[in-house]
């Protein structure tokens, strides 16, 4: 059989599935079988996207709801109440940003079988949204030595608002692709895929909102969240029975 008939073979047979963007001479990705496995891929971005979850968790109980609409004097509040969980939260967002780049390199492993070029730019997308999440964050290590002067701590809460929803624009858009990367995919559930973008519109949504509009008053990402849990589950779950056939196997 040629690589070019092979690559339009559904997963496992069943008919009506189309088949994803391949590289020439690869087959799809399907759960089990032999093959270059990529078990260790799943297992290293759903892992990553459950620490990002846990320590964002953290992170917004111990700054005072920070990244929340009028969260700002809650967070000032915070850093005077204790100084000392202030910084634990600002590790945990520190630890968050290092996994995000852990996540982007796991998901272009996972999904480079499927569109090269678009599981890059997926990957690239992560990964400057976590360089802007950093300097971000600076602004809040910045607000640690100034906790006696609350309207200075004010405005470097509301620097680190702003940055960091700007950033969100391209944590939107590396949604999107992963969703379109998913719904394109032989192996994961095409329910996910759609979630995901959702969830990626959500985030531009709330990220044109604080920037355009005074006092922004919703956050819509808090509700269109589930497909980074679904996609989440799924890798810990499901996605670390996936390999992919490589020619001669």
């Amino acid at each position: 059989m040629s690589p070019k008939t092979s690559a339009r073979l559904n997963l496992q047979g069943s008919p009506g599935a189309p088949a994803p963007d391949l590289p020439p001479g690869q087959s799809p990705p399907r759960e089990g079988g032999t093959g270059r496995s990529l078990r260790t891929a799943s297992l290293a971005a759903g892992s990553g996207l459950l620490g990002v979850i846990v320590l964002s968790v953290f992170s917004i109980v111990v700054l005072g709801g920070l990244g929340t609409p009028g969260d700002v004097p809650r967070a000032t509040q915070a850093l005077a109440g204790s100084g000392d969980l202030f910084r634990w939260g600002v590790l945990s967002l520190f630890l968050v940003a290092v996994l995000d780049v852990i996540v982007a390199a796991a998901l272009l492993e996972l999904f480079r079988p499927v569109n090269r070029a678009v599981s890059t730019l997926a990957a690239w997308f992560r990964t400057a949204y976590a360089a802007v999440f950093l300097v971000a964050i600076s602004q809040l290590v910045g607000a640690l030595p100034l906790s006696g002067d609350t309207g200075q701590v004010a405005e470097r809460i509301r620097a680190f608002d702003d940055i960091w929803h700007a950033g969100l624009i391209l944590f939107g858009i590396h949604l999107m692709l992963i969703g379109y990367l998913t719904y394109r995919s032989a192996f994961a559930p095409r329910i996910i895929g759609i979630l995901l973008v959702v969830a990626g519109l959500g985030y531009l949504t709330d990220s044109f909102g604080v920037v355009l509009i005074p006092d922004y008053p919703v956050s819509i990402a808090q509700f269109t969240f589930v497909g980074e849990a679904a996609l989440m589950c799924w890798l810990l779950i499901k996605g670390r029975r996936v390999s992919v056939r490589t020619p001669g196997t």
